[in-house]
């Protein structure tokens, strides 16, 4: 049995003319931005954000504040199981590139920001909510996320990934609305204060599969922190300007997608609960189809069961069993 998965990674740039392919999740943040009467809007408003941000954080030998601007790519990974020729879209990712518009160059960024799966949603809208169901208590089936965690190491230390980027992976999401976070008195300059939640969350320990671990951090400017998922050494692995190319992009996102936290009117305290019944917040500009969302998750996992985990049980099974990741 032929156990060498091979990967296919293309990338297109997300700018005001960007068009969803067949193959991407809607429910990406910068898919469901894509739709629509209002998506060249959406994309030049959300894209002007984000360099407005980069600016206010990068602020040294900046005092214009429109020294840079921050292109992003779209990832989009392919992976053949069998050696056929048949691809299923595996993962989708966002990168970003740095443009000093003072000196003309290219600053390569951070590959990941944004992380997209088939697999993960398959995880959480089928598999969790079948084996929770007429259950009067909430558990985790055992073998939650291991193999999407196995999956995910296994491109992560491919000749393709190292073949495209040159530093590993760094994922960044909104903190969890049932969690409570508390500030600590460490701080760094561009990923600013960081908080420690109350407990691990689900998100978390998934993520955790992927070989990845997560602190968070709230970003000066900011009113919420943000969860930083990561390989390494988060705070001395990536420099300054990648670091802000990341919290720029990510947390424009979330202030589309979740104000009540991320545009909230007031700035996150020393014990922070989230709450996505804050009133007091700021909508962006932007249209965003939120309740869309949700429904289109479980579609997306049901399409991962049909073209993914049923198609291929037996040899996913076999290869997981045998992955020594």
């Amino acid at each position: 049995m032929n156990n060498d998965f091979t990967f296919t990674i293309k990338s297109i740039c997300l700018d005001e003319n960007y068009h969803p392919s067949d193959s991407t999740r809607i429910t990406t943040n910068f898919a469901n931005l894509a739709r629509g009467e209002s998506r060249q809007a959406n994309l030049r408003n959300a894209l002007k954000m984000i360099d407005n941000s980069f600016n206010a954080l990068a602020h040294w030998d900046n005092p214009a504040a429109d020294r840079y601007s921050v292109e992003l790519e779209i990832v989009s990974v392919d992976m053949d199981v069998e050696g056929d020729g048949e691809a299923f879209p595996s993962i989708e990712i966002l990168k970003t590139n740095i443009i000093d518009n003072k000196t003309n160059e290219r600053i390569e960024g951070i590959v990941g920001n944004n992380f997209s799966s088939y697999v993960r949603d398959y995880d959480f809208s089928i598999l969790l909510l079948d084996h929770n169901k007429d259950q009067q208590k909430f558990s985790i089936p055992a073998d939650f996320g291991d193999l999407h965690g196995k999956l995910f190491k296994y491109f992560v230390n491919s000749n393709a990934y190292k073949k495209h980027f040159k530093k590993l992976p760094v994922i960044c999401l909104s903190v969890s609305d049932n969690k409570t976070y508390y500030r600590t008195e460490n701080q760094h300059p561009v990923l600013g204060v960081e908080y420690q939640p109350n407990e691990s969350s689900l998100t978390e320990q998934y993520f955790k599969k992927m070989g990845l671990q997560v602190r968070y951090f709230m970003p000066p400017n900011s009113v919420a922190p943000l969860a930083f998922y990561f390989f390494g050494d988060l705070l001395n692995d990536y420099t300054n300007l990648e670091l802000i190319s990341t919290i720029s992009t990510m947390e424009t996102f979330q202030k589309v997608y979740r104000p009540e936290i991320y545009n909230a009117n007031a700035v996150a305290g020393k014990c922070y609960q989230p709450n996505l019944n804050n009133q007091d917040h700021s909508i962006t500009q932007i249209v965003y189809d939120r309740a869309e969302r949700g429904q289109l998750a479980i579609e997306q996992g049901k399409f991962a069961e049909e073209h993914f985990i049923k198609p291929y049980q037996s040899v996913l099974e076999h290869w997981s069993a045998n992955c020594a990741l």
